[in-house]
């Protein structure tokens, strides 16, 4: 179904911003999500998967970013934020979706509800993220082009 994973991504920004905020266990914010938000067409089962997968790596993710921030983890804005370890976890762990489409689509959600040019920031930090988790991707990427 076009655009389910794309709709799994935005309620999992939501989600995970909410996570950030609130602590509260990722299953209850599920929950309540799913009943609170519109959800047709959305790849649920997806949407799951982010939401339950990334806080259980949330150390590893964040290894991954902290070093290309120019601030501390906790000073970056929550929705950037949950968009890099959104990115960041699909370049680990969903290798069968191209980086080129993971960073698109962090970067969309960063536009979408982000700060003004927060998408900038998270394509900055994600393409660098991106060189070093998929470099063997980007470099048969480019010897094609």
């Amino acid at each position: 179904m076009k655009g389910s994973r794309h709709k799994a991504r935005r309620a999992a920004v939501q989600a995970l911003y909410q996570w950030q905020l609130t602590q509260q266990q990722p299953c209850d914010i599920e929950d309540h999500f799913i009943l609170d938000h519109e959800m047709a067409d959305t790849d649920i089962e997806y949407f799951h998967h982010l939401v339950r997968e990334i806080p259980l790596h949330i150390h590893e993710l964040d290894d991954h970013i902290a070093p290309y921030l120019d601030r501390k983890l906790n000073d970056v804005d929550p929705v950037e934020l949950a968009c890099l370890r959104i990115g960041t976890y699909e370049f680990e762990f969903q290798t069968d979706i191209p980086y080129r489409v993971i960073l698109n689509e962090a970067v969309e959600l960063a536009k979408t509800f982000g700060a003004e040019h927060g998408h900038k920031y998270v394509n900055a930090i994600l393409d660098k993220i991106a060189a070093g988790l998929r470099a063997r991707e980007i470099q048969i990427e480019r010897s094609t082009a």
